[in-house]
């Protein structure tokens, strides 16, 4: 019979990774603390520390192992999660809510309806919760620049599909297991496409090329095709029509 998991747990990764694990599934506490446990670690500037980043519950870290051994960044990792509960932590200075417009359902949606289906709402209920509810960037990976966003209520733990769908555009938003996603590229998925955006999730050419940071707020906006149209044409900034400001 295998020990429970005891959390937080630190764990080597490879050679030179080491993950910090706060709980084995998604819950609000756990994501709290990866991303107020990683703000930690960037403001002590640990010289050994070469990237950081924050997963839906855990923090991993990339490390130079000629300046830290395993043993002395485990021991440093261990007295930081000593000093509070990371649980309860505040959330990181610095995050942003970001309302962005949103074309729902119809050919820029074309799952919406089932979604709505399976989660026992009608496709107007479905698009009143998505536009009131204000989500959290849970975590940024999968594709570059691509945010994992909830947790969305109970009754959106709808599964991924069956199949996959071949291909989804760019700024699709999709839905799954009480998350929702802005994808950065054209790409397959198994998870409900429901609607479509002009946000660009994923910029290159600037310097800081991820446009949501973990712990970002993001609200959704409904918009007509037509509207969406002319923000396309229009928006040079990447960032499809969106009201940013700093949450204060």
């Amino acid at each position: 019979m295998s020990e429970p998991n005891i959390f937080p747990a630190i764990k080597p990764v490879g050679i030179n990774g080491m993950l910090v694990q706060f709980s084995d599934k998604l819950q609000e506490p756990s994501n709290r603390a990866a991303l107020s446990f990683c703000a930690s670690i960037r403001q002590k500037n640990w010289p050994c520390v070469e990237e950081i980043s924050a997963t839906l519950a855990s923090a991993y870290l990339r490390f130079d192992i000629q300046k830290a051994s395993h043993e002395e960044l485990i021991q440093d990792l261990q007295a930081l999660l000593n000093t509070q509960n990371w649980y309860e932590a505040p959330l990181p200075q610095g995050r942003r809510h970001l309302e962005i417009p949103c074309v729902f359902g119809g050919e820029h949606g074309p799952q919406l309806e089932e979604a709505a289906t399976v989660a026992k709402l009608s496709t107007q209920d479905a698009i009143k919760e998505l536009t009131t509810v204000r989500t959290r960037v849970l975590a940024v990976g999968f594709a570059p620049g691509q945010p994992y966003l909830g947790e969305l209520d109970e009754h959106w733990n709808i599964p991924r599909l069956t199949a996959l769908t071949r291909q989804v555009p760019k700024g699709a938003l999709i839905v799954a297991i009480k998350q929702l996603i802005i994808f950065t590229a054209p790409s397959p998925t198994g998870w409900r496409h429901i609607g479509q955006c002009a946000f660009d999730c994923f910029r290159p050419d600037q310097e800081n090329p991820f446009a949501f940071r973990p712990g970002d707020e993001v609200s959704l906006r409904d918009i007509s095709s037509k509207d969406l149209s002319c923000i396309k044409a229009t928006d040079r900034t990447g960032n499809g029509g969106a009201v940013i400001s700093p949450i204060l």
